[in-house]
Formats: structure tokens, C-alpha cells, sequence
């Protein structure tokens, strides 16, 4: 059986660009994102290169929106041996903008829906002693912005869990890494999808030795 990878945050640039990468080497890619109408699009553009691919309808904002789809990709596919969390609200705003309740909503899928889909993954990884958790980062979480709080709020929690997890999962056989991205990500520049996608696979492809934590791609 093909190994897994789960996408939360499925997109048509930098997560369709993942999908692709690691469905390249064989992996089956259970993408999760809130529209279903968009996941068939996605599932379509991998299916015509040779890519196996499944959706799953997710809110992320919603703990249990993603424990249910983490079930359903366990009885499909198979527990995940790969975790990429993409999913974010990307926005500006301002300290005399931002309403509690925005800020509150923002850092559930910014955040929150990190730990939750971790949670989901864990404990096999943990029983099969591997595993990679990768999580994508951004700059603002070494360049703050005021005009961008909440996303910047974030990303330091994205920072913080990876930094935060690593040496604990490594005794487990687990690599956990961020990708801290440090531009705006554009086709045709620098901040190329696929030429940052090439960035998961290689954190994936580390051994023990050599694994990195936080790659920043600037």
C-alpha cells in the first residue's frame, strides 16, 4: 500500500505544489479543504498526472470537523506517515482593526487546527516510531508587521510548536519542521510553489542526523 500524505490546506499554489511534489514519489495525498467543489478540482488536476489523490471536506477552524475527516482518511487510506499544515487566513489588518472575535476566529485555524490535526496523527506515528510533521510558516514570524496582526500571531505559534515539539518527537522517530517563508509566493519568482515544494520534500527526505527544524526560505 502507497504511504499517505495528509494536506490540510489544499490551495491551487503552494499546496497543490506539495501534492504534486510528494505524489511524484508515490505517495497517495488525502487533500483537506472547506470547498468541496475546489477539492474536486484539485483531485482532478493530480488524477490526470498520475497522482492518487482523495478530498476531505474540512473546516479548520473546527476541531471537530478535522478529527472527523482524519477518521474518514484512516478508514480510506491508512493512518498518514506524512502531516502538512497550509491551512491559514491570509489578511491584512491593524492593531485599531482587529476585533476580538476576528482574532479569536483567525488563530483557530492559524493555530488551533495545527494542534488538532497533530493530535489526529500522533499516536501512530508514535506506535510506528516515523513520521514527518511539516508545518508552513512565514516570515512574520521574525519580520512582525502591523499591518498584518492576527496571520503574524499565527505564524509565531506555528514557530513555536515546531521549535517547541521537536526534541520530544525526535526520541519518537518523528520529525517535525516548519517552513518559515519569508516573501509573497508567486509563480515564475523566487517564491515559486514548486521550488518551495522541493523545500517539504527535502525536510521529508532528511535523516535523523541531519533533520532541520525551522528551514527559512528567504
Amino acid at each position: 500500500m502507497s504511504k499517505v500524505c495528509a494536506l490540510v490546506g489544499a490551495g491551487a499554489g503552494l499546496g497543490l505544489a506539495i501534492a504534486q511534489r510528494f505524489g511524484r514519489e508515490g505517495y497517495q495525498l488525502a487533500l483537506l479543504a472547506r470547498r468541496p467543489a475546489a477539492l474536486a478540482e484539485y483531485t482532478k488536476t493530480l488524477s490526470d498526472v498520475g497522482i492518487q489523490a482523495t478530498g476531505f471536506s474540512v473546516d479548520a477552524a473546527d476541531p471537530d470537523s478535522i478529527t472527523t475527516a482524519f477518521a474518514a482518511i484512516n478508514q480510506t487510506l491508512g493512518h498518514p506517515d506524512v502531516l502538512v499544515y497550509n491551512a491559514a487566513l491570509l489578511k491584512q489588518d491593524s492593531v485599531m482593526s482587529l476585533t476580538a472575535e476576528t482574532l479569536v476566529q483567525d488563530f483557530k485555524v492559524n493555530a488551533v487546527g495545527v494542534i488538532t490535526a497533530i493530535q489526529q496523527v500522533l499516536p501512530e506515528m508514535q506506535h510506528q516510531r516515523s513520521g514527518t510533521i511539516l508545518l508552513t510558516g512565514g516570515g512574520l514570524a521574525l519580520y512582525p508587521s502591523p499591518q498584518q496582526i492576527s496571520l503574524g500571531i499565527g505564524k509565531a505559534a506555528i514557530r513555536y510548536l515546531a521549535l517547541g515539539l521537536a526534541d520530544e518527537l525526535k526520541v519518537d522517530g518523528i520529525h517535525i519542521a516548519t517552513v518559515t517563508i519569508c516573501g509573497e509566493i508567486a509563480p515564475g519568482t523566487k517564491f515559486d510553489p514548486d521550488a518551495i515544494a522541493a523545500v517539504y520534500w527535502q525536510l521529508h527526505t532528511q535523516t535523523p542526523e541531519t533533520w532541520q527544524v525551522e528551514y527559512v526560505y528567504q
